[in-house]
């Protein structure tokens, strides 16, 4: 089944070209198998990310709605968060960031460094929030906000996931069948499973370009019980909005993220090393 209507969708060109797929030849041989990694660390703009695909169809959606700000929320040290300011600050529009602080830290070097550094430099509004409990209904306020101040605001889901944003990695998903042919038969494809759009976007691409591949989501923030109800939805109205079918199992690890969402574990750090 054709993933054609993919293309019909307005696109901002952000990242320019295609990321590498790299072998990892000293992890391959310490692991005893053949392992790539997709590059998305690479994408331009303020220092890179896989959100930057999610941004380029909602971007252009903003645009086309004729928006001037971009509205999203995340952790303190979010990286989508810091790409949405930076794809705003490079079209010309106001950021407004609703952040929360997940660990409940006071070390001023995460609460003032990094991404939140970024974002003074890139001119957002941040608006600290005690938690984002109800971000899409937290959002939707701030919305209200701004229009009563006579801005055009787009709101941007947590992590740009939602059936649009989620096109992104559709086209990853073409990326990776493309860089992959005549060169590697993978067996698996593993990803970070959060807000869902990454995770959900490849698993529509990957069922109908890899079929043969499994798709693997690794949980970064919840339990398999309460992720998999999220992939499935995001997966269903992706699937829906391309006229696809998306029935492939939703394999979910979630034996990896310790303590919390945003602070590493020992064992964490020592697979780094």
């Amino acid at each position: 089944m054709s993933l054609h209507l993919l293309h019909q969708f307005p696109r901002l060109e952000l990242l320019g070209a295609p990321t590498p797929l790299e072998h990892l030849p000293r992890l391959s041989d310490y692991l005893g198998r053949d392992i790539f990694i997709k590059r998305d660390d690479f994408t331009p703009v303020a220092m890179g990310g896989n959100k930057l695909r999610k941004l380029e169809f909602l971007a252009a959606d903003a645009l086309r709605e004729g928006a001037d700000v971009l509205l999203t929320a995340g952790a303190i040290q979010s990286n989508h968060v810091r790409q949405t300011a930076a794809v705003a600050a490079r079209l010309g529009l106001k950021c407004v960031a609703l952040l929360e602080n997940p660990i409940g830290t006071h070390a001023e070097n995460y609460l003032s460094n990094g991404n939140r550094l970024l974002l003074d430099l890139m001119d957002a509004e941040v608006i600290m929030v005690d938690a984002l409990n109800n971000p899409a209904e937290q959002l939707a306020e701030q919305a209200t906000r701004l229009e009563a101040q006579g801005y055009r605001p787009y709101i941007v889901p947590v992590g740009g996931s939602n059936a649009l944003g989620a096109l992104g990695y559709v086209e990853c998903a073409q990326e990776i069948a493309h860089q992959s042919e005549g060169v590697v038969d993978f067996a698996a494809v593993v990803v970070a499973s959060g807000s869902a759009g990454t995770h959900a976007g490849l698993a529509v691409g990957l069922e109908h370009l890899l079929p043969e591949t499994e798709l693997v989501g690794v949980t970064v923030s919840r339990q398999v019980e309460a992720q998999l109800p999220l992939v499935e939805r995001l997966r269903q109205s992706l699937a829906e909005t391309l006229e696809v079918q998306a029935k492939a199992p939703i394999t979910l690890w979630d034996d990896y993220f310790a303590p919390r969402y945003g602070e590493p574990n020992d064992e964490g750090m020592a697979a780094v090393k």
